[in-house]
């Protein structure tokens, strides 16, 4: 069995610690979720609106043959005006082997960040729960809030899948 060097296992290593985030702007606040989890970055497109939704879930679009439900989180965290125009930003996710589009007001950038950088969430004055966030990371001179988008999207706060299931076994 070959052996490796020392400069081959620090690589390795901070390869092993490091995620890619997608950063994306929602009010003033810089907000990252994980890349794996992203289908596709897309435009804003009419939705069919479900009667008796909240008003963050917007409606569902049919994206390829799937029924995609659309929440827009400006909306739910009461973080920006919600506008909808060719420049509104829809994040395609894949979550628990389902499609979920989330609105955003922009996407920045992908980062790395290993967990070294990652701080513990606040308890208070960020617009998520803390429950749904995996930290903060310091880039450049600002914070981005880490979200972990499957915790927040599988939540009974947000309540899509249970919805989804009933639509479901409805229509069986």
């Amino acid at each position: 069995m070959e052996s490796l060097s020392s400069k081959e296992k620090l690589h390795a290593t901070s390869m092993g610690d490091s995620k890619e985030y997608l950063t994306f702007m929602l009010g003033e606040e810089q907000y990252g979720l994980a890349i794996i989890q992203v289908k596709e970055i897309r435009g804003y497109e009419p939705v069919t609106k479900i009667a008796n939704a909240p008003s963050f879930i917007k409606g569902v679009i049919n994206l390829r043959g799937d029924i995609v439900p659309i929440v827009d989180l400006r909306v739910k965290f009461k973080v920006s005006e919600a506008t909808y125009n060719e420049f509104t930003i829809v994040i395609m996710l894949n979550v628990q082997d389902r499609i979920v589009g989330i609105v955003v007001d922009s996407v920045s950038d992908v980062i790395n960040v290993t967990e070294d950088e990652v701080h513990p969430p606040p308890e208070f004055g960020v617009a998520f729960d803390s429950r749904y966030l995996d930290g903060l990371a310091s880039v450049d001179d600002g914070l981005v809030i880490l979200v972990n988008i499957e915790r927040l999207i599988t939540s009974e706060e947000i309540g899509i899948f249970d919805s989804m299931n009933q639509q479901n076994e409805g229509s069986v």
